[in-house]
């Protein structure tokens, strides 16, 4: 079944949401310990680059799906917009400002561990581009990308659990997004403590009864899990593990993973994130088909497509879903792609 090209259209419309809000201060919720009365500062002080889009990860992702459309589509119109914006934020300067946050003794659990795989799933994005500029760009965000994946080499040994919620702390959909990072930037090291523990944490699931979804949610947790283990094992045992995971798939069951959430208020921040889950479950259908045969493969793709109506004409519907829904459109619509 051919899946449906990302247009033009499409990308200018995310490209513009983005535009609108990566250099918007207000409103801001800060994730920021105060140690000292001097530690009360404003976004663009404590965070040079990715003080926008509401919180520090919503703006980091905002730039990812700036960096993707602008080598996705290069050569159309918006493109310039993006280099100058891209061109301004990440300086030298700027990255050292974010690097000197980090550095301080409260902030070691900054963004773990959702805000660190965007990170690096930026850099992983930014090291596939070929223009000067994007060269230019990855070359500036490699120290910040090198911090975070020295604080996964750290955290991963350690961490005994893995988190299932449908949330920022969801192991499995970091793992996922670090895992292209330690591929594109030949971070060998990453990718096997990544690989060891995806097979510890979740290499004997079975039977997932997916009790998906919860009020808040924008990750499935058990469709995140599946797409890690895609990514780290060998095509044959991933088909092997997914068919222990979720043995009923070809009777279209869990049912609950097939069935887009319903969103009854978008003005509502945490509500608006079931959006987020609709276009999160199409992206990780989309992939999942992949490996999958039919009619289990049919099934996939057509939830794909029912998660991805559900939700895609709200992109823009209050600032609590317009600062950051396009990230996930876009991953639903283009992120199979290379």
């Amino acid at each position: 079944m051919p899946r449906p090209a990302m247009s033009p259209d499409q990308a200018s419309a995310f490209a513009t949401l983005a535009l609108g809000h990566v250099a918007r201060e207000y409103p801001n919720i800060l994730v920021h310990v105060l140690t000292a009365d001097a530690d009360a500062r404003t976004p663009r002080d404590l965070h040079p680059i990715f003080y926008g889009s509401f919180d520090w990860h919503s703006c980091v992702h905002s730039y990812w799906l700036l960096a993707r459309l602008y080598r996705r589509f290069e050569g159309h119109a918006l493109t310039a917009a993006i280099e100058a914006q891209l061109d301004q934020a990440f300086t030298e300067a700027k990255v050292a400002g974010e690097l000197a946050y980090l550095a301080r003794p409260s902030a070691q659990g900054f963004e773990r561990s959702y805000g660190w795989a965007w990170l690096l799933y930026l850099a992983a994005e930014l090291a596939q581009h070929r223009t000067a500029a994007g060269r230019r760009w990855a070359q500036t965000l490699a120290p910040l990308a090198q911090v975070f994946a020295d604080r996964f080499k750290a955290f991963l040994p350690k961490a005994d659990y893995p988190i299932r919620s449908g949330a920022h702390f969801n192991t499995a959909f970091a793992l996922t997004l670090s895992w292209a990072f330690a591929e594109r930037c030949n971070d060998a090291s990453l990718a096997e403590l990544i690989a060891a523990k995806a097979k510890t944490w979740y290499g004997h699931d079975e039977a997932c009864q997916a009790w998906e979804p919860s009020g808040d949610d924008f990750l499935s947790p058990a469709l995140c899990e599946a797409q890690l283990m895609q990514a780290v094992l060998p095509r044959d045992d991933f088909r092997a593990w997914f068919a222990r995971f979720l043995p009923r798939l070809s009777e279209g069951a869990p049912a609950t993973l097939f069935t887009p959430a319903r969103v009854s208020d978008r003005n509502d921040g945490k509500i608006a994130h079931l959006d987020g889950l609709n276009l999160s479950r199409a992206w990780a259908w989309t992939s999942l088909a992949d490996a999958l045969t039919d009619p289990a493969r049919s099934l996939a793709l057509k939830a794909a497509d029912d998660h991805l109506a559900a939700s895609l004409p709200h992109l823009g519907a209050d600032y609590m879903g317009e600062h950051w829904l396009a990230t996930y459109a876009l991953l639903a619509l283009d992120g199979c792609e290379a």
